[in-house]
């Protein structure tokens, strides 16, 4: 299996590409990661450094990797955080190479735009360019609730709205969306879920909630998601196996004391999943 993942790269800890890599290989997938940004850091610190490539460099890495015949090996395209307005063009258009040499990749698109408690981090052009270019071309959307609300114009809470939120999404384009950080009001006191909708059906998961930001946890949950459904086809397994390792990830760096997810330390959890969270029909 072969990804091309276009996402930012950070020096020091885990975001976008530097999240999304190595826990890919430790699946055995092949990856073809194409830089966005080159910072030192992700903008949680509040300052960094480096630079944000110009869309044209970034065209020209992928022609680069088109003309030695790697995208009708591509089995997915994966892309998360869009820093400038001018990159989308470039994915849609990369999206569109890679299915023409190779009918059967799907595109997962990450619609990052912020989060309940934040609000929105993108510049304001970012969430209606995600909305009305991106997300109608992609196979497999991955947006928490909050972005989720932002596509479709909904505010949604229960199970029930948010599983009708999903319906908006999918009626965009997408055939999979995975709604990430599912808070719904009446879930067990101390847990967080996720939610998969797709063709077969919609399943929800429950995990502890820790009371920890885990900066790259997004990025992770989007590329091991895409990854064990690509392989399966399953989308009730593939979301079993991502929340049983995402989950294992977030606690182990919680529970170090440290700020930046401990990636590396948590390897065996992405290889070797230990499926002690069951997901539940819910339609």
């Amino acid at each position: 299996m072969k990804v091309l993942s276009i996402q930012s790269v950070v020096a020091h800890g885990h975001v976008g590409n530097s999240a999304a890599v190595f826990p890919l290989q430790r699946l055995g997938v092949e990856v073809v990661p194409i830089p966005t940004v080159n910072f030192s850091n992700h903008t949680g610190y509040g300052a960094w450094r480096g630079p944000l490539l110009p869309p044209s460099d970034v065209a020209e890495i992928l022609l680069g990797v088109e003309e030695r015949g790697v995208f009708a090996q591509v089995d997915a395209v994966l892309s998360g955080y869009q820093g400038g307005t001018g990159i989308a063009d470039v994915i849609i258009d990369a999206v569109r190479r890679v299915k023409a040499a190779n009918p059967a990749a799907l595109y997962a698109c990450d619609p990052v735009m912020g989060n309940a408690k934040s609000g929105c981090f993108v510049a304001p052009e970012i969430p209606v360019l995600l909305r009305d270019r991106v997300v109608p071309v992609a196979d497999i959307i991955t947006p928490n609730q909050f972005e989720l609300g932002f596509l479709t114009g909904t505010e949604p809470a229960s199970v029930e709205e948010t599983l009708a939120s999903a319906d908006l999404a999918r009626a965009m384009g997408p055939s999979t969306v995975l709604v990430t950080s599912v808070e719904r009001p009446d879930r067990e006191e101390g847990t967080i879920e996720m939610l998969v909708v797709g063709a077969a059906g919609s399943w929800l998961v429950s995990t502890p909630h820790l009371p920890f930001k885990a900066n790259g946890s997004g990025d992770v949950t989007a590329a091991l998601f895409t990854a064990h459904y690509v392989q399966t086809n399953d989308a009730a397994l593939a979301l079993e196996r991502t929340a049983s390792s995402v989950f294992d990830l977030i606690d182990l760096t919680y529970r170090s004391g440290e700020r930046e997810l401990r990636l590396v330390q948590a390897q065996e959890f992405y290889a070797r999943p230990r499926m002690q969270f069951k997901a539940e029909q819910v339609r």
